[in-house]
C-alpha cells in the first residue's frame, strides 16, 4: 500500500466535507476498496471512512417501501430486512461471515461490480437511491461497468425498495469468489414485473427486456420457454463464456420465477 491518512467523520455533513479534500477517497467497509488498496491500484492521500456515522445505518419499512441506510452491513439486511424476503435472502448470500459483518449495501452499489448481488435487486424493484443531495431512480443510476450517476464526493446516505408482490433472487455462484457467475433478480409489482441480470454483462447489471413482458403477461416458468438472452456484450473468460452465461441468464430466470414468494 502507499501511504495514506485515515479520518471518521461522524455525521453526512462532516464527510461531504472531508471528501470536498485534496485526492480524498469514501471508504465503505472496504471490500472492495482495501484489496485495490494492497494492489496499488489506486493511492488516495486521504480515506473518509463512513463506519461512524449512524444516521446512515439501519433497516425501516414506511407502508409498502423498505428504507435501507447505505451504512447497513450485508448482515443487518439479512437479519432485519424480512419484509422484504428476496432482498433479504440475497444479503445472507453475500460472500461470508466476515465479507457480511463489514461490506455495505452503500458502498456494493457505489461500486458498482459487474458481478455484486445489490445491483440487481434494486434495478428489478426499481429502487431509489438517496444521497447527501438529491434522489436518483435505479434506471438512471447503474451507467456501465463500474459507473455510477454519483458525482465526486457523493455519499448514498439510503436505498428505498418498494416491496413488491412476489420476488426471488437466484444465484449461479463463482466458487472461489462467491460473486455471481451469474444473478437474476425477478420482482413482481402491480404494474409489470422486473427482471435484472448481473455477472453476465460486460456493460454491468442490465435488464432482461424481453423476459419481463412474458412475465408481465403471464408469471410463469413456461412463459420464458421461447426465449432466449442474447449473448452479445456477455462476459467471456475463464469461468464461463458469453453463450454459457447466456444460457444460466434463462436458467436462474425460470429458478427465480417459480421459486418467487
Amino acid at each position: 500500500m502507499y501511504a495514506f491518512d485515515v479520518t471518521r467523520p461522524k455525521t453526512v455533513a462532516d464527510a461531504v466535507a472531508a471528501l470536498a479534500g485534496e485526492d480524498a477517497q469514501a471508504l465503505g467497509g472496504g471490500q472492495t476498496l482495501i484489496p485495490t488498496l494492497k494492489q496499488r491500484l489506486a493511492s488516495p492521500a486521504v480515506l473518509v471512512s463512513l463506519s461512524a456515522i449512524d444516521e446512515i445505518k439501519g433497516v425501516c419499512q414506511d407502508g409498502n417501501v423498505l428504507s435501507i441506510g447505505g451504512g447497513t452491513t450485508h448482515a443487518t439486511v439479512a437479519a432485519e430486512a424480512g419484509a422484504y424476503p428476496a432482498l433479504a435472502a440475497l444479503a445472507a448470500n453475500i460472500g461470508d461471515p466476515a465479507v457480511r459483518s463489514r461490506g455495505t449495501i452503500g458502498g456494493s452499489l457505489a461500486n458498482n461490480d459487474p458481478s455484486a448481488c445489490y445491483p440487481s435487486a434494486a434495478l428489478a424493484s426499481n429502487a431509489t437511491i438517496v444521497t447527501n443531495n438529491r434522489e436518483i431512480a435505479a434506471d438512471d443510476y447503474f451507467q456501465g461497468l463500474f459507473t455510477t450517476a454519483l458525482n465526486e464526493g457523493e455519499i448514498i446516505t439510503g436505498v428505498k425498495f418498494p416491496i413488491p408482490q412476489a420476488a426471488n433472487y437466484q444465484k449461479f455462484v463463482q466458487p472461489a469468489s462467491r460473486f455471481s457467475l451469474v444473478g437474476v433478480f425477478v420482482a413482481k409489482y402491480a404494474d409489470g414485473v422486473r427482471v435484472a441480470v448481473t455477472g453476465a454483462s460486460e456493460n454491468g447489471v442490465f435488464r432482461w427486456s424481453e423476459a419481463e413482458a412474458a412475465l408481465s403477461a403471464s408469471f410463469s416458468a413456461a412463459a420464458l420457454e421461447g426465449l432466449t438472452a442474447s449473448a452479445d456484450g456477455l462476459i467471456n473468460d475463464l469461468h464461463g463464456d458469453a453463450e454459457y452465461r447466456a444460457h444460466l441468464i434463462k436458467v436462474m430466470t425460470k429458478r427465480a420465477v417459480a421459486a418467487a414468494k
